[in-house]
Order: structure tokens, then C-alpha cells, then sequence
């Protein structure tokens, strides 16, 4: 099978690819190559083809051989996203619609998407089911809200989409990010010796190691389409909800002569959502976590020791998106809607 990954250069993306050629697939990547320069570690993988291209200008021949679609591809978080929000429903929605259009008129059957835990937004204590209210708070959210409605009618019995409501990913890829909450923490522990909270430190979040999250894709592709057509899964585990000032505490206990630092340059953060996992670990019998925060901080402190992270490369542009994106947009690399001028060379 040869499965077609969108946004394969990014930080899920590296991870999955890789799970997926160890798997046996082929792999086809499509991606407009943002952050290339931006590797944490080698890719150490070929794939069977990779298409350098925006998501927003896919064509029908992109989709030639291909199988099934994993679409990754988007601006990936919130404060990214913020940077313009009408280029956030263009790039994550608009193409989004037109991808999934193009691959039915192909006859590509199976259509998984990137969804996110972040769409139920401000949630309370209880811990949120997929069939619970969506309360997006931000262009990112609402975005994956607006993703999910559109892709929802087009299913039949020749178009299977699925929706992977993931928790916030943490851990090692070859595209690491530092802009995720349990990175970002270990980050400044290291670099810093003090563990920066920028908000009061009291909302939940979901949490999901990348590779578990990479395993989960794996897994919808593989579950009969009966099992999984045209649903939403939350992907994490129920014991991986933390506040975020008890996954400072995690980072307290691992990194050696650290402190716990509350910034709140962020002010109270409204956005809390405990989320319940019970549907993906009953129905999806492929998914099989083996990771939890205290062993992917212990992974992220080990990698960052031993590559001799700094604080000038960890709050540079290298592993924070927003940081990346602006640099591109202020070297005119790209233009406002963030089209490439000049297209760079593959790496």
C-alpha cells in the first residue's frame, strides 16, 4: 500500500513516516518544506517519492498511485495559527476540503485526518467524550471544527474519512518541536535550569507521546473500514491528562537542580480540557501506547543533553514554528499568504 503523508516534513510527520516504512508501506510525502534546516536528528529513511509542494496547490496527479491519504499538513498550533487567522482557514480548512475532494474523485478510499483534543477548548473538569460539545477558543481549533463538518458529509460507502483527535504530542522526532507544552518545559529546564510556566499553571491538558501518536494513525489504517468510517477517536490515554504545573513537577523530578518558575506572561489560560479515552482504546485494537510523560521527559532530557542544546538554538527559530514562519516572511522568502517566492531546494 502506498500511503500518502502530508506534511511529512513536519514533527508528527518525520515520526510517522518512519513507523509506517518500518511497517512495510511505501510512503509518499507532500510537504512545502518550511522548516527544512530546522532537524533535530537525521532522517535516517528514503521514501518512494516525495512531492515538494504547498497543500494548498495538491493536483489531482499528486494523488496518482496513491492509496490512502494521512493528512498532517497544516499551521500546526495555536499561537502559529493566531499569526493570521483567515491564512489558518485557508491553509488548515479550505485545503483541507479540496484535498479530501480530489482523493474521492480519485477513488482513494481511506482519508485520515489530523484532528486535535484542542477543539473542546474550554471544557471544565469532566473529561470530554468524542460525542461531547466542541468549544473552540482559537483560529486553530476552529479550524479543525469547521475541517471535521465539511469532510463528515462527503462519506459513503467509496470514501472513508477519520478523524484522530490527538492530545498534545511530546517526545523526540527527527522535526522536533519546542513549542509543545512538555518540550517546551523540559527545554527550559535544561537550557535554563528553571522550568517556565507562563500562565497560572491549573489547565488540563491531554497528553500523547509522538510515536504512540504515530502508532494510532497506523492503527486506523489498518482497522476494518466498518470499525472506523466516518467517526472521531480522542488519541491518548485516560492516566495522561495532566495540569500543566504537575507536568512541571514530572520535569522537577528528572532534571537535575531545577526550579519551577511561574511567568504568567500568558495571564489565566481558559482553555482546559480533561479528555476521556475509552473509545480508541475499546474499538481501535491496533493502538498499544508504551509511552507516558515521565518516560518521554526522561527521553527529551537525555536527547537534549547529549546534543548539547542551547538556550539561544531552543527559543530561536529552529524549533519553535511562529519563529520559523516570521523568519521566512521577514527574509521575503515567502510572501504574505506564506507562498513560497522562490521555491527551496529539496532536502
Amino acid at each position: 500500500m502506498n500511503v500518502l503523508v502530508t506534511g511529512n516534513k513536519g514533527y508528527i510527520g518525520s515520526k510517522l513516516a518512519r513507523l509506517l516504512l518500518q511497517r512495510g508501506y511505501k510512503v509518499t510525502g507532500l510537504d512545502t518544506n518550511y522548516y527544512r534546516g530546522c532537524e533535530f536528528e537525521k532522517f535516517g529513511y528514503r521514501l518512494a517519492k516525495q512531492i515538494n509542494r504547498d497543500v494548498r496547490e495538491v493536483t489531482k496527479e499528486d494523488l496518482k498511485d496513491i492509496d490512502a491519504v494521512i493528512h498532517l499538513a497544516a499551521l500546526s498550533n495555536d499561537p502559529l495559527c493566531d499569526f493570521d487567522a483567515e491564512l489558518t482557514y485557508e491553509i488548515n480548512f479550505r485545503a483541507t476540503v479540496k484535498l479530501a475532494r480530489l482523493a474521492k474523485e480519485k477513488g482513494i478510499r481511506r482519508f485520515i485526518y489530523a484532528s486535535s483534543c484542542s477543539l473542546y477548548g474550554i471544557a471544565g473538569e469532566d473529561a470530554v467524550m468524542e460525542d461531547s460539545p466542541l468549544a473552540p477558543v482559537t483560529a486553530y481549533a476552529i479550524s479543525k471544527v469547521k475541517s471535521e463538518e465539511a469532510l463528515s458529509p462527503m462519506a459513503d460507502k467509496d470514501f472513508s474519512p477519520v478523524f484522530l483527535r490527538a492530545a498534545t504530542a511530546y517526545g523526540i522526532a527527527p522535526m522536533l518541536r519546542c513549542d509543545l507544552v512538555v518540550n517546551n518545559l523540559v527545554g527550559w529546564a535544561v537550557t535554563t535550569g528553571k522550568i517556565r510556566i507562563m500562565s497560572d499553571g491549573t489547565p488540563w491538558r491531554p497528553t500523547v507521546h509522538v510515536e504512540d501518536l504515530g502508532r494510532a494513525y497506523i492503527a486506523a489504517l489498518e482497522s476494518p473500514i466498518e470499525v472506523v468510517h466516518n467517526q472521531a477517536f480522542n488519541v491518548g490515554q485516560n492516566r495522561e491528562n495532566y495540569r500543566i504545573r504537575d507536568m512541571a513537577d514530572v520535569v522537577k523530578r528528572i532534571v537535575p537542580g531545577c526550579e519551577v518558575e511561574y511567568t504568567y506572561e500568558h495571564g489565566a489560560d481558559s482553555r482546559t480540557y480533561r479528555v476521556s479515552f475509552d473509545k480508541i482504546s475499546s474499538k481501535l485494537k491496533g493502538f498499544s501506547p508504551e509511552w507516558d510523560v515521565e518516560k518521554g521527559v526522561r527521553q527529551l532530557y537525555e536527547a537534549f543533553k547529549a546534543h548539547g542544546l542551547t538556550l539561544e538554538e531552543f527559543t530561536g527559530n529552529k524549533y519553535i514554528r511562529l519563529n520559523q514562519l516570521k523568519r521566512l516572511v521577514d527574509q521575503k522568502s515567502v510572501d504574505a499568504t506564506l507562498l513560497w517566492k522562490v521555491k527551496p531546494r529539496a532536502n
